[in-house]
């Protein structure tokens, strides 16, 4: 979806202009609102503070009016209107500036304020039986001279004051926010610059700044150890991709070179062979990039039994003896292929190293599924154990090209099994060869 041209203009202003914008924004609002009640509450304030002398002059000409008398303006601002019912003048006087909504609001007893006029007035009414019973509706006014010029300079002075405010407040924002942003930037031109290994200062404080730094090193940390990692990886790879294919391009030099077909089949038999090792170390490393990217498939309850007995009929027949041992049912949250690549795996490398008997065990082990695999081999020594998993890690007597092995069949195990929330571990077997030992979570754990 493409944003607005509104968004994209907001979206090209820095930080601090932003920041800035939406400061001054809120303030210069707020600011506005107080100017609105300000002025409303000075109004009513001034226009209240006559209510009682015009009370007190109202109650002087009922009372004249209720005697048959008269009134009498007490005052050169304060007027005195006498009407009937209808509104209609019975002193003589002129006829009032008022609405007849303004007379109804005066005979219920409320006050006016008629601003309409030059000078504004403030009203209130009364309504006084003459002698004779005749009802008359007697009215005081008082002139609020100077009311408008007065509200128009105090809004002018109030809008003044807040319009300083606002420029106060985005001035003291630009600043703040500049100030506070000074060890962001020195932060971003220290990590354009830094060599590898190198990791950014630490502020001597304990705010954001210095936990922004802290998990930049960390970000830090980990980029030198993934990017080691990959080195050692293509490095390693590049070396044990090399071996097949100059063996592969060894034997078909020597074939075309010295035809005899005598030989020929020898030859096919060892490019077949190299072909597969090759197959099979390319296989493993795209199932280990594929785990590196975080390219999980889809967890499902699998039987370990039935993938245990598939294996173990894969390796019979040789002159290793592979027994399996499954005597309950056992389901894991895993995926059926990673836990058949997992068992090929741990299978292929006990039958490569056993004399004569390897025992494939799958029981549950509490709130997991675990598999061992144990062969009656020469065992792993206990300096080796915790590196069996690494990648591209043999041991001396590995080494040979006819083993069989690529080096990453054990790191792929672990890989694939840790993602799935389980373990693999290598321990001595009963027969004194290597035992490995792969948990799984249980389906109904």
């Amino acid at each position: 979806m493409t944003p607005s041209p509104p968004r994209r203009w907001w979206r090209r202003r820095s930080l601090p202009t932003r920041i800035t914008m939406i400061t001054t924004s809120v303030t210069a609002l707020f600011l506005a609102l107080i100017v609105v009640g300000s002025s409303a509450v000075i109004g009513q304030v001034v226009v209240r503070s006559v209510d009682p002398d015009l009370q007190q002059a109202l109650l002087a000409a009922s009372s004249r009016v209720g005697e048959g008398l008269p009134p009498e303006e007490p005052n050169s601002v304060t007027s005195i209107h006498v009407l009937d019912t209808a509104g209609t003048p019975v002193d003589g006087g002129p006829t009032p500036e008022l609405s007849p909504a303004d007379l109804d609001r005066l005979r219920g007893g409320d006050l006016v304020l008629t601003s309409g006029t030059d000078p504004a007035r403030r009203w209130k009414a009364n309504v006084v039986p003459t002698p004779d019973g005749t009802p008359r509706l007697v009215l005081a006014a008082t002139d609020l001279v100077g009311f408008a010029a007065m509200l128009r300079t105090g809004l002018i002075l109030v809008s003044g004051s807040a319009a300083l405010a606002v420029a106060a407040a985005a001035v003291v924002t630009v600043l703040s926010v500049r100030g506070s942003l000074r060890s962001v930037r020195r932060m971003r031109n220290a990590t354009v610059g830094l060599p590898s290994g190198a990791r950014l200062p630490v502020p001597d404080t304990r705010d954001e700044l210095s936990a922004l730094a802290d998990a930049f090193n960390d970000l830090l940390a980990r980029r030198d150890e993934a990017v080691g990692r990959l080195r050692r990886f293509t490095g390693d790879a590049a070396h044990e991709l090399r071996s097949p294919v100059t063996s592969i391009r060894a034997q078909a030099e020597v074939a075309v070179l010295h035809p005899d077909p005598q030989h020929s089949m020898e030859v096919l038999e060892e490019v077949v062979q190299e072909t597969e090792r090759l197959t099979t170390l390319v296989e493993d490393l795209l199932a280990l990039a594929r785990s590196d990217a975080g390219d999980v498939r889809e967890t499902r309850v699998v039987s370990l039994p039935p993938i245990a007995r598939q294996v173990a009929a894969r390796h019979r027949g040789g002159d290793v003896k592979v027994v399996l041992y499954a005597p309950v049912e056992v389901r894991v949250l895993a995926d059926p292929v990673e836990v058949d690549r997992v068992m090929e795996n741990l299978v292929a490398n006990a039958v490569r190293h056993a004399r004569l008997l390897v025992r494939v065990t799958v029981l549950p082990f509490g709130r997991f599924g675990r598999l061992l695999v144990d062969d009656d081999g020469p065992g792993i020594d206990a300096e080796h154990r915790d590196q069996v998993f690494d990648r591209f890690f043999r041991l001396e007597g590995d080494r040979a090209r006819d083993s069989g092995g690529t080096g990453l069949g054990l790191a792929l195990v672990s890989e694939v099994v840790s993602r799935r929330g389980g373990s693999a571990s290598v321990h001595v077997a009963p027969e004194g060869g290597a035992r490995f030992q792969v948990t799984w979570p249980t389906a109904y754990s």
